[in-house]
């Protein structure tokens, strides 16, 4: 985002609001009490912190008359000093109607149906106002029995919208038109007072979408906010309904708990909570059965590498944390199937193969990443044990760097030697000589006498 691109010429401000014949207003709904407005003078939002795509969409919708707002995190964030990620927008406009003002907007979404406008790289997004379900809504709405919002295509007014947001600091409006936010929730009051707080009854809320119990944690953690007792109390006892939540939008929350940038605390909470346990259950397992600090000093120095890295502007992979989720699983599975009499890199594939099967029943996490991490774990018997030629094989394979980087993970955790960890740290520092001078102090190895790795208590 440009922050210094200067912003477009501002509508005159407290002109009555044009009104389009072709797209009428929402009826009212019925008042749930008036809402705080600051005016452009009491909040510290400024539109040179707007996207001006954002920006352009907002004014487009307000001068064809319709109500136009900037929602949600956007609003949050600018309130709070921060940065935001996106500028998502909401407007009394039904998605036929935004599609007709922007050449460049398409229509996604059967559950929540959205109008993404596209400006190169950016998309801003736009919603409709939503409103409450009633019991012939014309098929608009579908819900479980057990009230899980399965499609909410009914379409109300601002005064509707607010009460179907989940917290109280993402249910605040800036609007285009007069610059105020409008709250009708006390937001700005629990942005205050560093408070999480779910809008309406937590638990009703929690069962529409049990994915707000995920989206609950991963803001209260980024704000550094505490979870409201209403907001936390109902967690392990509702943990389970994530259970039924696609594995595909699961895999999706995930990539945003972890890759926030708070993964090491997001993981904390998430356990603290019961809900962990719903996304990887068989690191919960390794977790819940400990030995020697094990899985849970590699796992943590796995997640705070992950934060180190996104904190330095590097680039970081859902491979990798995957394979320090699972690592202790796939040990686990790997000597069974070697005291079974499966040779040691035939069971360390299978294991494999085993333990992604029943993760991505859970998480539906692409091949693509999953692949990575079987490579990962394949290359840890071969770089120890070393030989001149096993060295340079396993040194030129394309999946070395990460393998190496998790094998010195592992050293620093405790499960992997440190001698050889920092042979290969000192391989990789080396110019073409200095290496040859390292591999040529190497003895051939017959296979037979090369360590075997550890074998680990068995759990009972």
């Amino acid at each position: 985002m440009a922050k210094n691109a200067p912003p477009p010429p501002a509508p005159a401000p407290a002109a009555p609001r044009a009104k389009s014949p072709a797209a009428p207003r929402s009826a009212p709904a019925p008042a749930r009490g008036a809402p705080r407005i600051y005016t452009r003078s009491e909040h510290a939002i400024s539109r040179k912190l707007i996207s001006p795509n954002a920006l352009k969409v907002l004014y487009r919708l307000d001068g064809a008359g319709f109500r136009a707002c900037l929602v949600g995190g956007g609003v949050r964030d600018l309130l709070l000093g921060r940065e935001p990620k996106d500028f998502d927008i909401a407007t009394d406009a039904r998605p036929e109607q935004i599609r007709e003002l922007f050449r460049n907007c398409r229509l996604i979404g059967r559950r929540f149906r959205l109008a993404h406008v596209r400006f190169g790289n950016e998309i801003i997004e736009v919603a409709t106002f939503r409103a409450a379900h009633e019991e012939d809504d014309g098929g608009a709405a579908e819900m479980t029995d057990d009230g899980r919002i399965l499609r909410d295509n009914v379409y109300g007014d601002i005064e509707d919208d607010v009460w179907r947001r989940d917290f109280t600091v993402n249910g605040l409006y800036y609007d285009i038109h007069d610059f105020s936010v409008i709250d009708y929730v006390g937001g700005v009051a629990d942005l205050e007072r560093g408070v999480l707080r779910v809008i309406g009854d937590p638990e009703q809320r929690y069962r529409e979408d049990p994915v707000r119990m995920l989206r609950a944690i991963r803001f209260a953690v980024k704000l550094g906010f505490k979870l409201d007792d209403a907001c936390a109390a109902p967690l392990p006892r509702l943990a389970a309904l994530l259970d039924d939540i696609s594995p595909a939008r699961l895999f999706d929350e995930t990539l945003k708990l972890f890759h926030g940038g708070y993964a090491l605390q997001t993981f904390e909470a998430l356990r603290h909570h019961h809900l962990f346990e719903h996304l990887f259950p068989l690191t919960e397992i390794a977790l819940s059965h400990e030995h020697e600090g094990f899985p849970a000093t590699l796992v943590g120095r796995a997640l705070d590498n992950t934060d180190r890295r996104l904190a330095e502007g590097k680039s970081v992979t859902p491979a990798f944390l995957l394979a320090a989720l699972l690592w202790d699983a796939v040990e686990e599975r790997r000597q069974a199937l070697e005291e079974q009499g499966l040779a040691p890199q035939d069971a360390t594939l299978q294991a494999a193969d085993d333990v992604i099967a029943r993760q991505v029943a859970r998480l539906a996490i692409p091949k693509r990443f999953t692949l990575s991490a079987r490579d990962i774990w394949a290359l840890q018997p071969r770089l120890t044990g070393l030989s001149p030629k096993r060295a340079r094989r396993v040194f030129e394979n394309p999946r070395f760097r990460a393998a190496y980087d998790f094998f010195l993970l592992r050293a620093e955790a405790g499960d992997a030697d440190a001698d050889t960890a920092e042979w290969w740290t000192e391989f990789q520092d080396a110019d073409d000589a200095g290496r040859e001078a390292m591999l040529g102090a190497l003895e051939e190895v017959p296979s037979g006498d090369r360590p075997r790795r550890r074998r680990r208590r068995k759990r009972h």
